[in-house]
């Protein structure tokens, strides 16, 4: 595991750090589709990816979701730590977006290396601001945008994060992290095809020029 942790994270945290970090974590491997977190649970560790990706999503009171933003290699959900702090229940919902390894940290170890290790507190503070300007920019979107204009950014985001032109979601898995209807998303899709922008297929589309 410490061979993988230095190359995630070897130039993130100074060498004690590292070495505690390989003590008590816990590498984990999980496949695309598998929920991680799950909204009302009690947060007993946090993540730190090695590789792969999770898609963080919130909920309204209709049970529909909305994609928030992805987790990637050396990063981690600040939104954890922030229930990790407080003992609280998690306010949203980790899945991963393809076959993921992490490394899961306990809880009890947050606040001692906040006091302990500057890389960590550096880690933590960045990976509050990265979030948040993730949060604002999906807030952004959903004001300001069109949401053909929401689509093609979530395809374009969709295929960077899975280094692939091949989308495989239904169009109503795609309108659930819009947070809009399959009619619709349909409908921009398939006018995204006439435009010669993607091809569709039985529950895949890839794209070509976006």
């Amino acid at each position: 595991m410490l061979k993988e942790l230095q190359e995630s994270y070897g130039k993130i945290f100074e060498e004690g750090l590292m070495n505690e970090i390989n003590q008590v974590g816990t590498l984990k491997e999980v496949p695309e589709g598998f929920k991680l977190m799950e909204i009302g649970d009690y947060i007993k560790s946090m993540p730190l990816l090695i590789s792969g990706a999770i898609k963080i999503l919130r909920e309204d009171g209709d049970g529909d979701e909305l994609l928030l933003y992805y987790l990637e290699r050396g990063e981690t959900c600040s939104m954890t730590m922030t229930c990790c702090m407080g003992d609280s229940k998690s306010e949203i919902r980790a899945i991963a977006e393809t076959d993921t390894k992490l490394i899961m940290i306990p809880v009890a170890k947050m606040e001692e290396w906040t006091a302990k290790y500057k890389s960590w507190r550096n880690f933590v503070f960045d990976s509050y601001h990265t979030r948040l300007n993730e949060l604002l920019n999906t807030l952004d979107t959903i004001a300001f945008s069109k949401m053909d204009e929401r689509l093609i950014a979530y395809l374009k985001e969709k295929a960077r994060v899975n280094k692939s032109n091949s989308i495989h979601n239904t169009h109503q898995e795609i309108a659930y992290e819009l947070h809009s209807s399959r009619v619709v998303i349909s409908r921009l899709l398939k006018k995204l095809e006439r435009m010669g922008k993607i091809e569709l297929h039985r529950n895949y589309l890839k794209i070509l020029a976006l």
